[in-house]
């Protein structure tokens, strides 16, 4: 199964303000992925604001993105709690020109061993056909600590299309145990952009992330001075990546990436309730705090 690789975007979910889904601004943020070296895009995601989306909107999302993603791979979340719904998407994901599925496990009724989920990514997993299928590893936000060498070690064998893993977990032991199984059967994709270094030394090849939809270069820039053996650079535009994310926190996560594709040109829209939508006096003393660590020298461009 070919392996996904490079930097894999997380989508913000556009909406308009009125906070309904805003269909239309996908094409351009499909162009500002291509144009920036974007290798692929992971749909519906935690950044994608997923679990606040309605089906019917998924699907005109998943419908779109097959359209507009050109030479982007493109991986479709389908969700995590609710079994029927994830299979009628990984049905739709073969129709619709996806390349591959992702899935999270249950958070609310939550599985309590690698066999467990195991088995009940095996029932989501058979819909997709042939697709390539990843499990979504986010253990911060589902409350799901499991090994996932473990779970690959029970997965190996059960589920035909199983492609590998989102690794969004600060757990770089387990993670690197994972990435080696088998040398290396299993595509292993990192989540923790400020962290892309410690990933990189492991023999990381493929990387999904939320700022790699405004600050593409700059991680481009870490990959280049490492695959040239100059630790140094790359260790600066590291502590670069460290420094935004630090005030990506600072400002509101998931509102505060909205706020940075506003300041470089996309926007986005507000954000879907529970979340906050960033204010127009922060977002002004946020481009203040960005200029200041010098972002807009590795930002990503708008194109023409």
């Amino acid at each position: 199964m070919k392996k996904i690789s490079g930097l894999v975007a997380a989508p913000f979910t556009p909406f308009n303000e009125d906070g309904s889904a805003a269909f239309h601004k996908i094409p351009k943020l499909a162009k500002l992925y291509q144009s920036n070296g974007v290798a692929g895009v992971f749909i519906c995601g935690t950044t994608g604001e997923g679990p606040s989306l309605t089906m019917d909107e998924k699907i005109e999302f998943m419908r779109i993105w097959g359209l507009e993603k050109g030479p982007l791979k493109t991986v479709f979340m389908l969700g995590g709690n609710c079994l029927r719904d994830q299979q009628m998407l990984a049905e739709l994901s073969v129709q619709q020109n996806m390349d591959a599925v992702a899935v999270l496990p249950p958070f609310f009724f939550r599985p309590g061993s690698a066999e467990e989920l195991v088995k009940h990514c095996q029932l989501i997993a058979r819909s997709a056909g042939d697709l390539p299928f990843y499990f979504y590893h986010i253990p911060g936000m589902t409350g799901v600590h499991l090994s996932i060498r473990r779970f690959l070690e029970v997965a190996d064998g059960q589920i035909p299309n199983l492609a590998g893993v989102k690794f969004s977990a600060p757990d770089m032991p387990d993670f690197h145990s994972a990435f080696k199984y088998k040398q290396g059967k299993f595509n292993l994709l990192w989540g923790t952009d400020e962290a892309l270094l410690s990933a990189l030394a492991v023999g990381l090849n493929g990387a999904v992330g939320s700022t790699y939809n405004y600050a593409t270069p700059l991680y481009h820039k870490i990959i280049s001075a490492f695959n040239s053996g100059d630790m140094m650079e790359a260790q600066i535009f590291q502590l670069k990546a460290v420094q935004m994310v630090e005030l990506l926190i600072k400002y509101g996560g998931i509102a505060a990436g909205k706020a940075f594709m506003k300041i470089i040109g996309m926007d986005c829209g507000p954000c879907r309730s529970p979340l906050s939508t960033v204010t127009d006096q922060a977002c002004l003393s946020l481009e203040k705090e960005l200029r200041e660590i010098g972002f807009f020298d590795f930002c990503s461009k708008i194109p023409a």
